[in-house]
């Protein structure tokens, strides 16, 4: 069994841990800050040490109630060897305030038009979630998305708990997806808790605070049928507060008053004017030159 420790601690980076099982290149440890692919969120990346052997992870899955880390480089280590693991921590924490800014979105929308998610994925910078919502028009997408920046600048704290599943169960609205994802039988049922505003089972990694997602943009919308619509954000490029020093990145946290300004990177790119669009280029804009045809 693997013990999963980024479950509990988010902002661990490094851990040692011992190897428990062994399959060509992947290996299993009996604990690990790795998080596996899983509920929408990649997997982490990240690399492997063992005295002077290094590998780089390539993928985690969970098999059973064990984490496989798909290791490039040497031989594997062996079955009782002991080894230190870093995880790519630039990734993670994008990954983090991601997550935590679909959890937003997911809270803002329940909370105002009850409406359930029906699917969702999501990537370092950009995510996307899928929900029941009639009526809908990129107008109120975007005003929606004003809303979740409003709970971003609102500095919530996050809460995570593992309770018994008797327990859980006692929340009401729990699950927020149409289809209840979560496995049958499971003893304990991890909360991912945004203060205030969302509460839901999760299993994935999330940051302390709102105000560390930063600025959120809307990038498209979509039609997925007759009330399936699909709300895609990105994030911007760092958080608004800083976060745990034992945990801070290597991008700066943005000062609140130049939010406004800042995190360009979270706004969707700009179309470019092409004959498709019927615009013209700007005045002084270099012409192609129009081909000949040879007689």
């Amino acid at each position: 069994m693997t013990t999963l420790l980024y479950h509990t601690d988010a902002y661990l980076r490094a851990f040692d841990a011992r190897v428990i099982a062994v399959e060509g290149d992947d290996v299993a440890l009996d604990q690990t800050a790795f998080y596996a692919t899983s509920g929408g969120q990649p997997h982490d990346g990240g690399q492997v040490t063992q005295g002077g052997r290094s590998w780089r992870v390539t993928g985690v899955r969970k098999a059973g109630d064990l984490i496989w880390h798909t290791l490039q480089g040497a031989s594997a280590p062996a079955v009782g060897d002991t080894v230190h693991g870093e995880i790519d921590w630039d990734r993670r924490y994008k990954l983090m305030r991601t997550h935590t800014a679909l959890h937003l979105l997911c809270g803002v929308i329940w909370r105002d038009y009850q409406a359930p998610v029906t699917g969702g994925n999501m990537d370092t910078d950009e995510g996307r979630l899928d929900f029941e919502l009639p009526g809908f028009s990129n107008e109120l997408a975007q005003e929606i998305v004003e809303k979740v920046n409003a709970e971003v600048a609102a500095d919530r704290p996050i809460e995570v708990q593992i309770l018994p599943r008797e327990e859980a169960f006692q929340i009401p609205d729990l699950i927020r997806t149409k289809i209840s994802l979560l496995p049958e039988g499971i003893a304990e049922v991890r909360t991912v808790n945004i203060v205030g505003l969302d509460l839901q089972a999760d299993g994935g990694t999330h940051v302390a605070r709102t105000s560390e997602v930063g600025r959120v943009a809307l990038v498209k919308t979509r039609s997925k049928g007759a009330s399936n619509k699909r709300i895609i954000i990105r994030i911007g490029c760092c958080a608004l507060t800083p976060h745990p020093p034992a945990a801070s990145p290597s991008t700066p946290p943005c000062p609140p008053r130049s939010w406004p300004g800042c995190c360009r990177c979270a706004r969707p790119p700009a179309r470019r004017p092409g004959r498709r669009s019927g615009a013209r280029p700007p005045p002084g804009a270099a012409r192609r030159p129009r081909s000949r045809r040879s007689a």
